[in-house]
């Protein structure tokens, strides 16, 4: 345990749980894709657990492997201080992402621009414009709930910068 802190620059305790949440929302991913492929594929339960069980286990090591990969690639263009902050930043950006994409639905219906009230090439377009915003603010919300404010502040800055709206940030 000490080998794998020390690997993590893990200095306390309750930063632990950046890794073990990491392994399983991966599990959890690796799961959800393993289901879908899965129900497609098998009538017989017996072999559709087995199934499933073992696509869980080679997705969730897919998972794993390219997220130790993108930290190697993100170390020096991210300033982070410790490896296991790559961790957590990785975990806003799975749980922003979702939950942006699961929430722009309701608020589409709320609109009176669900799917089934108009045209899907107006819709789809207008979802994602309204993913936009959504991101942005629970990237923010989230990223402060993982301790992660000021990573996500700075990254907010530059990105809207480049997408030629950094005068929101202007004093």
């Amino acid at each position: 345990m000490e080998e794998f802190k020390r690997k993590w620059e893990i200095t306390k305790n309750w930063q632990l749980f950046y890794p073990v949440f990491g392994v399983l929302l991966s599990l959890g991913f690796g799961l959800l894709i393993a289901w879908r492929i899965g129900e497609s594929y098998y009538s017989s339960h017996e072999l559709y657990f087995l199934f499933t069980a073992i696509l869980t286990l080679l997705f969730t090591y897919l998972i794993i492997k390219i997220c130790l990969f993108c930290f190697v690639k993100l170390k020096n263009k991210w300033k982070v201080n410790a490896r296991w902050e790559f961790i957590a930043i990785f975990i806003v950006f799975a749980i922003t992402g979702s939950t942006a994409g699961r929430l722009s639905s309701p608020v589409m219906d709320a609109l009176g621009l669900g799917s089934d009230a108009i045209s899907g090439w107006i819709y789809w377009p207008l979802r994602i414009i309204l993913i936009f915003p959504l991101y942005q603010i629970l990237l923010i919300l989230v990223g402060w709930i993982f301790g992660q404010y000021d990573f996500f502040y700075a990254f907010e800055k530059k990105m809207l910068s480049r997408f030629g709206l950094g005068f929101l940030f202007k004093k």
